[in-house]
């Protein structure tokens, strides 16, 4: 059975150029379209996608109006906008958004992301199987986390950090072997290059420690870990977040 997807966004070329590569897919199909929220309302009531694909600004009622608004039910979101500031990526996840990612995006990869939220996300499976991390969904407590430590939606390094931390909760192992399973394995899901996924992650822990956000950094593990002249190295960084999230309780 086909994943039916649904896109919202005023950006007509893009709904053309999407229509056109999901037409020759086997796996997905479009089950609607719609230009703003006032016309996105009814048609996910009416067909009831698997996947919403939903634009943050548009005219009359926007994006963040619709993810109010709408019975969820067992649809997933993914949020695909131009706004990555810390505050509305956070918003957006708040109010139900599974995923976000910033325009602009290939059609591939949004793909890839599409098909991991629907068939294969194990870091979600684990989330829905251990009740100490079920409450609030794994993707919002990555979010709150960055911005905690202060970092920024927009580099690279922020969704390459978000996958490592969810294959480390999947399997905390995988940071035994960061070099020769984790980093090849994000590369993969985003079609670059191992020694890419780790500069970019390095740069991201670099930001935050650039940002001087110490202090919330010791704050979110509960003990005093950093200081202002030392940072953890990416494999430090992704299995204390990785164990925060599989053994605190919320």
């Amino acid at each position: 059975m086909k994943t039916r997807i649904m896109l919202v966004d005023d950006n007509e070329e893009l709904l053309d150029g999407l229509k056109s590569y999901f037409a020759a897919d086997d796996a997905l199909e479009i089950a609607a379209v719609a230009t703003d929220g006032e016309q996105a309302l009814p048609l996910f009531d009416s067909t009831q996608p698997d996947v919403l694909v939903l634009d943050l600004v548009m005219p009359g009622i926007d994006g963040f109006e619709v993810l109010e608004r709408i019975d969820k039910r067992d649809c997933k979101i993914l949020v695909l906008s131009a706004l990555s500031q810390d505050a509305f990526v956070t918003k957006a996840m708040h109010l139900g958004a599974d995923y976000f990612m910033r325009k602009p995006v290939s059609p591939d990869t949004l793909k890839k992301r599409i098909t991991e939220l629907r068939t294969s996300p194990a870091a979600e499976e684990k989330t829905a199987k251990n009740p100490r991390i079920k409450n609030r969904s794994l993707e919002e407590k990555i979010t709150n986390i960055f911005i905690t430590v202060g970092i920024p939606a927009h580099i690279k390094g922020y969704q390459f950090l978000r996958e490592a931390i969810k294959l480390a909760i999947d399997n905390p192992d995988i940071i035994n072997s960061i070099t020769k399973k984790l980093y090849p394995e994000v590369a993969e899901r985003f079609d670059t290059s191992p020694s890419k996924v780790e500069r970019a992650i390095r740069h991201a822990i670099e930001v935050a420690w650039n940002r001087g956000k110490i202090e919330n950094i010791n704050s979110l593990f509960g003990v005093r870990v950093y200081n202002h002249n030392e940072k953890p190295t990416n494999g430090e960084f992704i299995a204390l977040v990785a164990d925060k999230m599989l053994l605190e309780s919320v």
